[in-house]
């Protein structure tokens, strides 16, 4: 057999058969992807160039005749070979029906397998054109690790990691809630060459004040009540890697104190300790607090802001980047076709038209929201009728009336409100506010 570069991708929850596949697949210079679940096999699938695709059927949670039915509506082009060691005519023509190629019966003979490759690349190679037509498609709206979009604004972005992923430089991200912060700093550490060193995300806003200092430095035995054995925190935890903290602006003046000296002197003090610790780890901070307004205040200290902003990275909101919404649709659409199950459904012209026409006050965290919740309602294409009432009767004023931004915050509020059903907490994550901002804001 000649030399191969083809990337197969190999699909089975049995580690030693994962293991034999790829072992012979490669002694024949093939590049293989392994996945044990259809879960991972559709991510693999969805950020990777596959030319052929060897499934298991029987697999615990959602089996391969799932991921042959998804494979055929979404890859048309990709050949797909069976290796299964429960056999049966009912799974052989249903295989067959969804445009299984190959099907092989373990155990089964190196040559077998090697001829049953062979015949699947081959049916794969009498329709090279619609394959690399279908291949250059995808890889124009290929994921940034899990960054998705094509807009100029998220290439911005991407371009500004690059730069940064490399070195251990401090990154500040800014932007709303539920512009995808986490995600542009998870791209900034997996996409460089510290990638096998930990990342740590923390939320300073999730932690209570009296515990984040604890958390993030470690402690030592007695340094307070409760504290019976010294202990590492978040810090220590991600020596050598990337920490990760969200919602900076919610830490405390003697938490920002300890955060200069980790960025000044590149050590960590436990609490209750005297002697430091020397640490190596890239800060990455972000926030959708406006830090200079909090300066001015008093509630956040100079010298720790322009510490940490030796690169700036903004995350524009979906309102201003509506031209990657398709895409992020079918990301989620992708998402929860797989956690349901059997739910890979498709969404109506007039329905996407209806994205684009809102303004998205929740980001990328609401539209997964409202992605999720119409998965769940419909059949087989997402309509209007399945979308939020907040998305279908969108707020409109007429252009003589004048309307303030108490009126405009407190109609913005109804929309989430509605669009999750009137659940608070839900309305509150996406809006990136708690429950008593909400019921004051709606009581004003």
């Amino acid at each position: 057999m000649q030399l191969q570069k083809e990337n197969i991708l190999i699909v089975d929850d049995d580690l030693n058969i994962l293991e034999l596949l790829q072992r012979h697949l490669q002694s024949w210079n093939y590049h293989t992807y392994k996945a044990i679940s259809v879960k991972e096999a559709v991510q693999i699938l969805r950020d990777s160039n596959i030319d052929l695709l060897i499934t298991d059927l029987k697999m615990p949670e959602i089996d391969g005749s799932e991921l042959i039915k998804f494979v055929s509506e979404h890859y048309p082009q990709l050949p797909k070979l069976v290796v299964t060691g429960y056999p049966s005519v009912q799974d052989s023509l249903a295989a067959i029906k969804s445009g299984v190629v190959e099907y092989l019966t373990k155990p089964f003979t190196k040559a077998e397998l090697e001829s049953a490759v062979f015949k699947s690349l081959g049916v794969q190679k009498e329709s090279t054109t619609s394959v690399e037509k279908s291949q250059a498609q995808s890889a124009e709206t290929k994921a940034y690790g899990e960054i998705i979009g094509n807009s100029e604004k998220i290439q911005d972005v991407i371009q500004i990691i690059e730069r940064v992923k490399n070195n251990k430089a401090t990154i500040f991200i800014k932007g709303e809630s539920g512009t995808g912060k986490e995600l542009v700093a998870r791209a900034i550490h997996y996409q460089g060459k510290f990638a096998r060193a930990p990342f740590i995300a923390v939320n300073c806003g999730g932690i209570p004040e009296n515990l984040l200092e604890s958390e993030l430095f470690g402690y030592t035995k007695g340094a307070f009540t409760g504290a019976d054995t010294n202990r590492d925190g978040f810090f220590q935890a991600a020596n050598g890697g990337t920490i990760f903290l969200d919602e900076i602006g919610n830490a405390s003046k003697a938490v920002q104190s300890r955060l200069l000296r980790v960025l000044q002197e590149k050590e960590v003090v436990k609490v209750g300790a005297q002697k430091p610790d020397k640490i190596d780890v890239r800060i990455i901070a972000a926030t959708n607090s406006d830090l200079k307004e909090m300066i001015k205040k008093d509630h956040f200290r100079e010298d720790l802001f322009y510490r940490l902003t030796v690169v700036e990275i903004e995350v524009a909101p979906l309102r201003e980047r509506k031209e990657d919404i398709p895409l992020l649709t079918e990301k989620f659409l992708f998402k929860y076709g797989v956690e349901y199950k059997d739910r890979f459904v498709k969404i109506s012209k007039d329905a996407s038209a209806v994205l684009q026409r809102y303004d998205w006050p929740g980001n990328i965290r609401e539209l997964e929201n409202v992605i999720q919740r119409s998965v769940i309602m419909c059949d087989k294409i997402i309509e209007i009728e399945h979308l939020p009432n907040s998305l279908k009767f969108q707020i409109s004023f007429p252009e003589d009336e004048l309307v303030s931004l108490k009126s405009m915050e407190k109609r913005y509020i109804q929309k989430v409100l509605n669009s999750t059903d009137n659940n608070k907490t839900k309305a509150a994550e996406i809006l990136g506010i708690d429950r008593k901002t909400i019921r004051l804001k709606m009581e004003d």
